[in-house]
């Protein structure tokens, strides 16, 4: 059996040359949690010969050295700190660094499809997040988790060097105190932290999606509670997080009160040492330094309850990061086939997403010829995105195939099939940059003259015409923004300038007003020229002339032909044209 790493050993991994930062960080801190010990010792001396004096207090010779001597230690310790928290500060915000970078190259490694199933908002903040979560254990936590194996050594030395009775009264409270924290950070907090980064993640995920879909709830009205996710994400994660406060409140209680209680214990000691006398010099002497000493217990025990609860949110945010870095990649054709041709096949297609209970396209087939126009349609969740996806590779399927040209897709290099294909998403995405480059990312070599070719092809003339910079205006900066049929507008000209035969349309024209969707169409017909075209719709005015439409509900398909030919088969699609076609032609006040 293969045996766990550390979460050390697992941060290490990402460290690189710089883990002999964190290293030199531990030493430094050691030595600190070494030298701010002896200030207390010099301290006890000015109280012991203050009182060995008195009242005679001038001859107190020794008061101002060890005074010097306290200060000397007391900043010696602060500077090795300060260079044990620069030690660490260095590596950490690298190893985080780093994790990011690794983390980000996996997921441009991973299917399409990956993105969408898992959610942006999870995504961005097991990329974010679950990497700051180590910031904190690696610049603080790890250097003082060494001061704090050092700091118990010399304090045990220390309580039982002047009088080991008090010393040993002393780590009374210290062992309550243990068992109250137990109680709060022992294996069942674990669990806990899995749950509350759980819940936390997946609030994050509903916001995202929450905030995408605000024009809709102002526009008809509504308020969070229209949004049942999101609204049931913060329940959860309020239930949970007043649950584990109530949880951890007793015993949170008992062990401050416990650690800040040394005190008491020396006095009920010193009480009992006296007998009903009064108290010697020794028992006084040593029951003063107990007193200054012991305040260290609070500080190293509060410190080592914090490692414990940060050491299980870092063991989680590791588990996270692992969640996307244990994913392989699809995997890759040794030798990559060239299509013959821009055909598309699907023989037996069975496919179903991760952790769905049912298969999402069952037995698909069919052939669409290279320059073939068709369209896919039906019923919401029918399998239309499905088809269009793994067309593209977005995922592999779990039995049957999908060809292009005759070579099925996993047989074709990432690089190349990528040529292959070009895909305009319903909500395409613009980056923020200038058009100039949100374009060129359709091909990275082509010269400004090839991509105002593009935009204009695209029909993006009066959007360059308005824009202060024109094709070099940063999308998104001094409040430039574009409507969404104008991103798609732009998304449609980066396609144009990427050239591939195949072109899938997914709701393209979803989001776009009357005015921009004629412009839209326009573009699809400039780019739909000598290639393949496979349209995803469900305003079915925008696929009737294609060469074929192909009926899909529940995975399978329904029908296939030509919109006319499906009219006369008084089917699905007949059914789904008559509703389309009525609820177009409804007016304020009434049907017409």
């Amino acid at each position: 059996m293969k045996k766990k790493k550390s979460n050390l050993s697992e941060l290490m991994q990402f460290a690189g040359k710089h883990k002999y930062l964190t290293y030199s960080s531990w030493v430094l801190s050691v030595i600190s949690a070494a030298l701010a010990l002896a200030p207390f010792v010099f301290i006890f001396f000015i109280v012991k010969e203050v009182i060995e004096v008195a009242p005679d207090f001038s001859a107190a010779t020794n008061i101002v050295f060890n005074g010097w001597m306290a200060v000397v230690f007391a900043i010696a310790s602060i500077i090795f700190y300060f260079g044990a928290l620069m030690c660490s500060h260095l590596s950490a915000f690298r190893i985080a660094g780093n994790m990011r970078k690794k983390t980000m190259k996996h997921i441009t490694e991973l299917p399409l499809g990956f993105i969408g199933e898992a959610g942006s908002g999870k995504v961005r903040r097991i990329v974010n997040e679950s990497s700051r979560a180590t910031e904190t254990f690696l610049a603080h936590q790890l250097p003082d988790m060494a001061a704090a194996v050092a700091t118990p050594v010399g304090m045990i030395i220390m309580l039982f060097l002047f009088d080991w009775r008090f010393g040993l009264i002393s780590l009374v409270p210290v062992a309550l105190g243990f068992l109250c924290m137990f109680k709060m950070a022992g294996p069942s907090m674990a669990e806990d932290m899995k749950k509350y980064n759980g819940a936390l993640e997946e609030m994050n995920n509903q916001a995202v999606e929450y905030v995408r879909g605000v024009p809709v709830v102002k526009t008809f009205g509504q308020t969070v509670h229209s949004f049942k996710k999101f609204k049931g994400s913060i329940d959860n994660y309020y239930k949970f997080c007043v649950s584990y406060c109530k949880k951890c409140r007793g015993p949170m209680l008992w062990f401050t009160t416990l650690i800040n209680s040394a005190f008491a214990f020396l006095i009920a000691l010193a009480l009992i040492l006296a007998g009903g006398e009064a108290v010697t010099q020794g028992v006084l002497l040593n029951f003063i330094f107990y007193v200054i000493f012991t305040p260290i217990i609070t500080t190293s025990l509060t410190k080592v309850m914090y490692m414990s609860e940060n050491g299980m949110i870092v063991a989680d945010a590791l588990q996270r990061i692992h969640s996307i870095l244990d994913l392989k990649p699809l995997p890759e054709a040794s030798i990559s086939e060239v299509p013959e041709d821009n055909s598309v096949e699907f023989n037996g297609v069975i496919f179903r997403y991760s952790n769905a209970q049912t298969d999402a396209l069952k037995k698909v087939s069919f052939k669409i010829g290279a320059g073939e126009k068709v369209a896919f349609v039906g019923p919401s969740g029918g399998g239309k995105t499905t088809v269009a996806g793994l067309i593209s590779r977005f995922w592999d399927v779990r039995e049957g195939a999908v060809k292009i040209g005759g070579v099925n897709v996993k047989d074709i290099r990432h690089e190349e099939l990528m040529n292959s294909v070009s895909y305009v998403f319903q909500d395409s995405r613009l980056l923020k940059t200038t058009i100039l480059e949100n374009v060129r990312l359709g091909n990275p070599r082509a010269s400004e003259l090839e991509v105002m070719e593009a935009l204009q092809k695209a029909q993006c003339g009066d959007i360059i015409a308005k824009l202060p910079e024109g094709v070099n205006t940063v999308i998104g900066a001094n409040g430039v923004y574009l409507s969404g049929g104008e991103q798609q507008r732009i998304a449609i000209a980066r396609v144009m300038l990427k050239k591939a035969p195949i072109v899938v349309l997914d709701e393209a024209t979803a989001f776009a007003d009357p005015e921009n969707e004629a412009l839209v169409q326009k573009a699809f017909d400039e780019l739909s020229k000598d290639k393949t075209v496979i349209m995803i719709a469900h305003r079915l005015t925008t696929v009737k002339n294609a060469d074929r439409i192909f009926v899909l509900k529940d995975g399978q398909i329904e029908e296939e032909g030509a919109h006319e030919k499906l009219l006369q088969n008084k089917g699905l699609y007949t059914k789904m044209w008559k509703d389309y076609t009525t609820s177009i032609s409804w007016r304020v006040g009434g049907a017409k």
